[in-house]
């Protein structure tokens, strides 16, 4: 029974970090639930299959459109929701047979109902609601006889959304919160199971082992992005969140950190960090290499072991002096008198496993609060100490707003007017094919300029839909034919699509479009408005609304993939340069700063980037030598993210550590740096800028030390000097694909001389 019990639990621990903070899970429940009650509630009232089509409907947009963090935020929007929606289903049944002004009005809605997303989250619910329910009233045929049925099922709809949200599927900010880190905690489990393959794989499994690892880093960089936008909301002391944020960078930062050094124990010669951020990027390993059997080896096996133990059990579980001696154990590879006999790379490994145990340490204390130091050694008290001073410097810092544009330059503007003219050719569209359905061509217009800032990602979002309606078309005929008349058989597979749109939403628009349009076909089963020609006809209407919002994104203020994108990497390169530059300015001796949160505003702009990069690395792009260009400039800056990162969490121990000092000759080291993302940013900006990238000697030979060539342990140098050097290399070769000239500045001042 124990042994089914703790499988269970392993299998519960990876769904949950599947589906980190279970916001996929618990909006499908939250929305099937609201249906399912709606459904019962009004067949319990009498109503007709018309009026459960409405009301369950509107049940889930009342449930999807609601995006407030804070729970009484939740209720006043949904409270304004229901006049909304009444509104609008009113004017639905009213203009219905004004058939000019119903279009003008639709569009006017649509165009509000863009516009106002400028004002945040709940008017932009306030008018998805608007724009779903007067779409509801055309997909029922509402007319004003049967406005009073209606108007009822909307109000009941709204009801059952409100107790299912507040009572039967609750969800807090500090609860989502909770759930997120523990999927964090999972998530970083994981990585270190990974990294334990990494050690013992052989040269024929290594390709896919790296695959997963990069997978696997890449989904807990995802999940402590994610605990970042809950933070605020999830705790009530804004000292506690900037502190829980720190912590969750610091852990992320040193597994990553240690996967590398794992990398580079198992390689000939250093490996480029870019293999941790570029599929099939070349890793120089040893030909004849086989799983090592030397003592080194063995207890550095034993150590990952005993580190994946340590970050996935919950401090909660934590029993007798087992998991104290094991920490001890790994935090005194932080002293370099602890670490064993071994090559330089298996070394900075086990200084990587010291590393991250610290750092699990410190997400414990900031989580849990203090606990036992009865069983500390020397080591694990020095850690606490540090995080002690870490916790008295720490002070909520501001956080510097983002520029607003005006007039039509801002996005909502230039969206509402995209969004209406395109309808406007929709409508047109789509009454050539169907006086009665001309509305899916608005609808399909409408979706796709939904989290879109570009032509290029419109026209992706617009192949997706297509692709998944025409597939869903195939399972709507065949599951309406099996269905029949069966009317609750078919409201449970409509529940079940309802349930898997909202969980694949997040992963694949094309798969939610497939079970959109299968809902569909059975919901025109149930209205008694089904055939193959309807279907047929959903699919060309798909087709025309797509067309029209490509259209629209071209001729209507359109803005450039291209454009975009170089918008985007100005603001990678600037916040990039920001956290270089803090951070050696830190490590240098200069005043402390809010490293950690530059570090994720970088973060936050790279993960823009990489969106907006997507329709030019799509798989169907004619243009490979672009897409492996795009691909491989943003690998390139996620590994000098990565080192600004690692310089940004080793600058925040200096203020506070008792054995590592800063270094005034790192200043000079970081002015190359910060000259040459400033070129680079420049010639982004504008393609007639001036200007050279320099190269030449390694930043390790500009800094003169004793003469012996190497650095001091005990100095900061010898902790940042890879990330330096690695940042410079890769800053330098940003220029090729952005192709900025480069210079040497070494046979520059030879030619100047």
């Amino acid at each position: 029974m124990r042994a089914v019990r703790r499988g269970g639990a392993r299998l519960w621990d990876r769904f949950a970090a599947s589906d980190p903070g279970l916001l996929r899970l618990t909006a499908g429940l939250r929305t099937v639930s609201a249906i399912a009650l709606t459904l019962v509630v009004l067949a319990l009232v009498g109503t007709g299959v018309n009026h459960l089509v409405a009301g369950a409907m509107t049940a889930m947009t009342a449930t999807f459109a609601v995006k407030d963090k804070l729970v009484r935020d939740q209720a006043v929007t949904l409270a304004l929701g229901l006049p909304v929606s009444l509104v609008a289903m009113s004017l639905g049944a009213l203009l219905t047979s004004q058939v000019v002004a119903g279009d003008l009005f639709f569009i006017a809605l649509i165009f509000g109902a863009v516009y106002c997303r400028r004002f945040g989250e709940r008017a932009t619910a306030l008018g998805l609601i608007g724009f779903q329910v007067y779409f509801l009233s055309l997909f029922v045929g509402a007319s004003t006889t049967a406005l009073p049925e209606l108007c009822l099922a909307l109000a009941i709809g709204f009801g059952c959304s409100a107790v299912v949200r507040f009572g039967v599927v609750p969800e807090t900010p500090q609860r989502v919160l909770a759930r997120l880190r523990d999927a964090f905690r999972t998530r970083l489990a994981q990585l270190v199971s990974v990294q334990i393959e990494l050690l013992d794989a052989g040269p024929e499994q290594l390709e896919k082992v790296l695959d997963d690892l990069r997978l696997r880093t890449a989904r807990l960089h995802e999940t402590a992005l994610m605990i970042q936008g809950r933070l605020e909301e999830g705790t009530s002391d804004a000292d506690k969140a900037a502190l829980l944020q720190r912590r969750v960078a610091d852990a992320e930062i040193a597994t990553e950190r240690l996967g590398m050094l794992l990398l580079n124990a198992r390689s000939v010669e250093r490996a480029d960090t870019l293999t941790l951020h570029l599929p099939h990027a070349p890793v120089p390993l040893t030909g004849d290499w086989r799983p090592a059997e030397d003592d080194a080896t063995i207890a550095l096996r034993r150590d990952l072991t005993a580190l994946h133990l340590l970050v996935s059990r919950p401090s909660a579980r934590d029993g007798g002096t087992a998991v104290a001696h094991i920490r001890n154990r790994l935090l005194g590879y932080r002293d370099e008198e602890r670490l064993p006999s071994a090559p330089s790379g298996i070394q900075d490994a086990f200084r990587g496993i010291g590393e991250a145990a610290r750092s699990v340490l410190g997400l414990r204390l900031a989580l849990d609060g203090p606990q036992d130091e009865s069983d500390d050694s020397p080591a694990t008290t020095r850690s606490r100490e540090e995080f002690d001073a870490e916790d008295i410097a720490l002070a909520s810092s501001e956080t510097r707003g983002e520029e607003d544009r005006g007039g039509l330059q801002r996005p909502t503007t230039r969206a509402a007017f995209q969004v209406s003219v395109g309808s406007v050719l929709a409508m047109v569209g789509g009454e050539f094919l169907s006086s009665q359905r001309w509305y899916w061509a608005v609808l399909t217009c409408w979706v796709v300029f939904l989290n879109t800032a570009s032509t290029g990602e419109i026209l992706v979002k617009g192949y997706r839909r297509l692709l998944g309606t025409l597939l869903g078309a195939v399972a709507g005929v065949a599951l309406a034919g099996l269905v029949g008349d069966h009317t609750w058989v078919s409201f449970a597979l409509v529940l079940v699509f309802i349930f898997a749109m909202f969980f694949t939403a997040p992963l694949s628009y094309a798969v939610m479009s497939f079970f959109v349009t299968a809902m569909l076909g059975l919901l025109y089963t149930l209205l008694n408005s089904y055939s193959f020609d309807v279907l047929v006809l959903r699919i060309e209407e798909t087709a025309i609304g797509a067309a029209c919002g490509v259209i629209a994104a071209v001729l209507v203020l359109p803005v450039r993939t291209d454009r975009r994108t170089d918008e985007l990497l100005g603001t990678v390169l600037e916040r990039l340069g920001d956290v270089a530059s803090a951070a050696v300015e830190q490590l240098s001796g200069g005043p402390a700063s809010d490293l950690l949160g530059k570090a994720r505003s970088l973060d936050t702009a790279l993960d823009e980037l990489r969106d907006s990069t997507n329709p030019l690395t799509y798989p169907i792009t004619p243009l490979r030598g672009r897409r492996r260009t795009v691909r491989y400039l943003v690998a390139l800056l996620e590994t000098c993210a990565y080192h600004a990162r690692s310089l940004a969490a080793t600058a925040e121990l200096v203020p506070h550590s008792k054995t590592v000092a800063a270094d005034p000759r790192l200043h000079r080291a970081g002015q190359r740096i910060a000259h040459n993302i400033g070129v680079l940013g420049a010639h982004v900006e504008d393609e007639g800028a001036r200007g050279e990238v320099e190269s030449g000697a390694s930043i390790a030979s500009t800094l003169r030390d004793d003469g012996s060539g190497t650095q001091p342990s005990g100095t900061v140098t010898f902790r940042v000097l890879r990330h330096l050097q690695r940042l410079d290399e890769g800053v330098v070769g940003l220029a090729r694909p952005l192709d900025v000239p480069v210079a040497d500045r070494a046979e520059s001042k030879a030619a100047g001389g």
